[in-house]
This record gives structure tokens, sequence and C-alpha cells, in this order.
């Protein structure tokens, strides 16, 4: 059965272009009411104004203008019920001769402590909706990426913090999305290098496909991939070592916590 999305309230990251701004227009067309955050003011402007949407001007390296964000979102629409973090960039950053501080530290900034001063800042409203957090992750996020490895860096980082997040918050769903090279500004660069290998570049409307599938779905910790040739699913984290008893059973590690675990074994 269809997930009724109208009236619902959505707050997105990054969306003024590419993968976010696909993604507002699509929820828009649901009835969603979105709020589009981004530090491309100009373009931003006309997405929200296409859309009959709000916009902010949102730098997610600043915690204050997540928070404000959010606080956008709760006074134009009265509540939020999915922050979408969708902020990212590409890196090109390596770790030999040519590796470049500033670059790392701006990589950091906005692939990982934006989601992280994203989730922080959206929390409360999400709990008060029971509604979701989706971020934006990447393949590079589940498999080596040697191009890029800082970026691979950041964007495994936000799997691992996204699934630590569905414990932590069982009252909500928080998933991350993973696509694999789309057709977005990020890819800029390195364009004419994938075209020359042969390497498929996802059509922006795959990618909001699969992230439509995550906000209708029901499931929470999951790491949806997005890749040429195979239907999108949650990538399978099979058999992780994880915690166990002496006697080598499991220990639920995804629904206690250790302080709680300790607790019970004292």
């Amino acid at each position: 059965m269809p997930v009724e999305l109208t009236g619902k309230v959505a707050l997105i990251t990054g969306g003024s272009n590419g993968i976010g701004a696909a993604s507002a227009r699509r929820l828009a067309s649901l009835g969603v009411r979105v709020v589009v955050a981004d530090v491309d003011v100009d373009q931003g402007k006309l997405v929200a104004d296409e859309i009959g949407g709000v916009f902010v001007r949102c730098d997610v390296t600043q915690p204050a203008e997540s928070v404000e964000a959010v606080a956008v979102a709760v006074r134009s629409f009265g509540g939020l019920d999915l922050a979408f973090l969708n902020a990212g960039i590409g890196t090109g950053c390596s770790l030999g001769d040519d590796f470049d501080v500033e670059v790392y530290r701006r990589a950091m900034a906005i692939n990982l402590d934006g989601v992280v001063y994203g989730v922080a800042a959206a929390l409360p409203a999400v709990r008060a909706a029971g509604g979701q957090i989706i971020a934006t992750a990447s393949m590079a996020g589940l498999m080596p990426m040697p191009g890029d490895p800082v970026y691979g860096a950041n964007k495994a980082a936000v799997v691992g913090l996204v699934r630590s997040l569905a414990g932590a918050y069982p009252d909500i769903r928080v998933n991350a999305l993973c696509p694999a090279f789309a057709d977005t500004d990020i890819i800029t660069p390195l364009r004419s290098t994938l075209q020359d290998i042969g390497m498929p570049i996802l059509p922006v409307s795959t990618v909001v496909d699969t992230f439509m599938s995550i906000v209708e779905g029901s499931g929470t910790g999951e790491a949806w991939f997005v890749q040429s040739g195979r239907p999108s699913e949650p990538f399978g984290f099979r058999n992780p070592p994880g915690p166990r008893n002496p006697d080598g059973s499991r220990i639920d590690a995804a629904r206690k916590d250790p302080v709680s675990i300790a607790l019970e074994e004292n």
C-alpha cells in the first residue's frame, strides 16, 4: 500500500542542485512541504519557489545553521517528518606528496561533520514526529575508493553513523543512501575519465527512485546501494564479528547499549 506523504514536512540539505533538488521536486509532487537548505542561495530559491517550498541558507559545516534550518521547517510548517542530510562534495584529496590539509578538512567538515550536525539539530523534531533521517553516503562508503580515499573515509563514516544511530533511536528510522557515480556536479572533474573507461553514470532520477524506496519503506539502519545493472536494496552486512559472550553466543549490540549489557550482567 502506498505511503501517504501529503502534508508531511521535509528538510533537504544540499537541496539546490543534483540529488537534493530532484528529491525536493519528487517529494513536493507527492504533497510534501519542503524546506530547501543550501549555500547556493540563488538556485536554492529557484527550486523552493518552483515547488512551493521554503528556502533557508545553510552551511552544514556550522552547527548553528543546521539548528536554524530545522527551526525554519518547524516555524513554517509545524514540524519535521524527514531530514534528508544530502549536502556533500568530492575531494580529489590524496594522501601522497600533494596532500592538502585544507582540502581534507573541508571534505570532512561537509561530508561527515555536516551530517553529524544535521542529525543533532533534527533529532528533537524528527523524534517528536516519529519521522526519519536519511543521509547521503555513497558506494564509496561500502567498497574501496582508491581514487579518493578521503571521500571513501567520509562516506564509510556516514554509513557507520547511520547504522549506530538506528540502534540508539529506535523510535525513528535512520538510513543511508549510497549511490554510485550519478549525473551531478560532483563528478564534473571525473566525467571525462569515467566516460573513457566506460563507467556507467546513473541518472539522478534513478537515485531518487531509491531515495523514495527508503522514504516509503519500514527499515532502519540500512545502507541502500544504487548501482547500474542491478536493483537497489539494502547492502547486506553479513556475519559481522560483533560482540559475543564467552560461550560464543552473539550479544545483540544493535538493541542494547554497553551500559545496559553491563547492568544486566551485574
